[in-house]
């Protein structure tokens, strides 16, 4: 694993001011080496990658949180998918018709590449209920969407910087609690801004060339930044031949056996990690549990 691919918590001491830093290589190029998408949208790809993962960190939670951009445009899906252990993965998808040849995808924004998007956060705890938070995009870049949510429906304000290039992505999540240690309001606000205006100068080459800890410590040399311990990020699909086969079970027996008919074996993909499961008529009796309902 990269020495780059990992995230870590931090605050400054004597404020109400909390932050994460992710970056992640490795990680990354595992994510997209079985996606078929034009390399220009690679960067957005990254943009969801290191979105999702600052999100994971910042909510701590137990169990799985997705990202997730559907639209009308030229990109029809962009996911991206992480777990508090750090096992991170993605897709993005293009419409079924869209002429990847013939775009253009160079300085474009997030709406444009969705059309009529909507981005949802999905949280799904290993014990207790799921939650779902919805955001309309019309914003120009991820960063700007998941600021204002937090800013307008948690209440909370964030500044959110993303990195990506054609191996590289991370970013800087940086958040106003409410009121703890700091109640006199000029001076949360100046801390605020003074750490805000600090983490804006970050630039990808410090975000992706230096250790978490000594992007911060350049950073922030002006504020008591307290860095915790880090947390590797790494590439890990979660799917399984039960999984796949659960799928087949949702057409049902009958589609499922015209499918095997008609191509000898069933193949699932899995568009995460490029893994196929075979399926074939064994397979489909233990599915549907047939010899179960014919001995009784």
């Amino acid at each position: 694993m990269s020495t780059n691919d990992y995230i870590n918590r931090f605050l400054f001491d004597d404020t109400d001011i909390r932050g994460e830093i992710v970056a992640i290589e490795d990680t990354f190029q595992a994510a997209y080496q079985h996606q078929t998408f034009p390399k220009a949208l690679t960067p957005i790809f990254g943009d969801f990658l290191a979105g999702a993962a600052l999100l994971a960190e910042v909510l701590k939670f137990e169990g799985t949180l997705t990202l997730q951009a559907r639209g009308q445009g030229n990109v029809a899906l962009i996911m991206a998918e992480t777990n508090h252990e750090g096992h991170l993965r993605g897709i993005l998808r293009l419409q079924p018709d869209a002429d990847s040849s013939a775009m253009s995808f160079d300085d474009i924004s997030l709406p444009q590449l969705l059309g009529n998007g909507v981005l949802t956060i999905t949280i799904e705890p290993n014990k207790g209920k799921r939650y779902q938070g919805i955001i309309a995009i019309t914003n120009n870049t991820l960063a700007e969407c998941l600021q204002d949510y937090f800013s307008n429906s948690e209440q909370l304000p964030t500044q959110i910087q993303l990195y990506s290039d054609a191996g590289r992505c991370g970013g800087l999540f940086l958040q106003c609690l409410p009121k703890q240690l700091v109640t006199d309001e000029e001076k949360r606000e100046d801390l605020w801004q003074t750490a805000k205006q600090l983490a804006m100068t970050l630039s990808a080459k410090e975000l992706f060339e230096l250790e978490n800890e000594q992007v911060l410590l350049r950073l922030f040399h002006e504020m008591q930044c307290r860095v915790f311990d880090a947390k590797p990020i790494v590439f890990r699909c979660s799917c399984s031949k039960e999984r796949s086969g659960n799928a087949l079970k949702s057409i049902g027996y009958d589609d499922a056996q015209a499918l095997l008919q008609e191509r000898d074996i069933i193949s699932i993909d899995c568009e995460f990690c490029g893994k196929v499961y075979h399926f074939g008529e064994k397979d489909l009796d233990e599915i549907f549990e047939r010899k179960n309902n014919l001995l009784h």
